[in-house]
């Protein structure tokens, strides 16, 4: 659960940082994650969800390169089952939902061409992943009832990728402070350190209790992004 709080202590420090910042780009991804090594020895299920990234500043020929963080969720595995709601109310039943998740944060360093239709580039991360399971109830027309963290961990990871953009809206066609968009097609290969955490089926559910059957390896995951970056001017800064 502090790995919560240490997420949104970096995202208030990050949104402070962006305001104060006069040139930057952002980039919102759809991502497949690919379980590698030992991780993918329990966990058989590919994951899917996105990613948010933030560059500092804008690469220049004098300094083809930029810093920023990147903030990542991918859900790898899923359980759904009817329940009813009580054994007292045996006749009204509610969806018990069970998610496996991961939730990644990394600073980032990129070496990225300054102008340029197509812009190959290689990045640099490190950071660290929470994983964490959370069943949920919600009743008819997904309203959420309660909900539960059955389990959590924390993970360091460190890796590596690259990519190529795509120039899919030229610079300055709608607003002079704001510049190129491009799509956006990336691999990375992160390292992550052994973490304890839970799959599909390792919630067992009885009739005196829950068992918990706990996975525990190294964390290693291959992902595969598309997605779109914008670059600005001082647009955050009104100016």
């Amino acid at each position: 659960m502090r790995a919560k709080y240490f997420f949104l202590i970096f995202i208030i420090l990050i949104s402070f940082t962006i305001c104060k910042t006069p040139a930057q780009s952002a980039g919102l991804n759809f991502t497949l994650g690919f379980p590698m090594n030992e991780f993918r020895d329990n966990v058989k299920r590919t994951g899917f969800g996105g990613s948010f990234q933030f560059l500092f500043w804008n690469p220049t020929k004098e300094y083809p390169y930029s810093f920023g963080f990147d903030l990542g969720y991918l859900n790898y595995g899923s359980e759904l089952r009817s329940e009813p709601f009580s054994s007292t109310i045996p006749d009204v039943t509610v969806d018990v939902n069970r998610t496996n998740n991961i939730v990644n944060f990394h600073l980032m360093a990129q070496i990225i061409p300054p102008t340029g239709r197509i812009k190959p580039y290689i990045e640099l991360l490190l950071g660290g992943s929470y994983l964490y399971t959370e069943t949920t109830i919600n009743s008819w027309g997904s309203d959420q009832v309660a909900s539960s963290n059955n389990f959590d961990d924390w993970a360091w990871s460190y890796g590596g990728g690259g990519g190529i953009l795509f120039e899919i809206v030229p610079e300055k066609k709608f607003d002079k402070r704001l510049g190129s968009i491009y799509l956006d097609l990336k691999a990375r290969y992160l390292y992550g350190t052994e973490a304890q955490y839970l799959k599909e089926g390792s919630v067992i559910v009885q009739r005196d209790g829950v068992t918990y059957e706990v996975s525990k390896s190294k964390t290693d995951l291959l992902t595969i992004s598309l997605g779109v970056v914008a670059y600005f001017g001082d647009i955050f800064n009104g100016e």
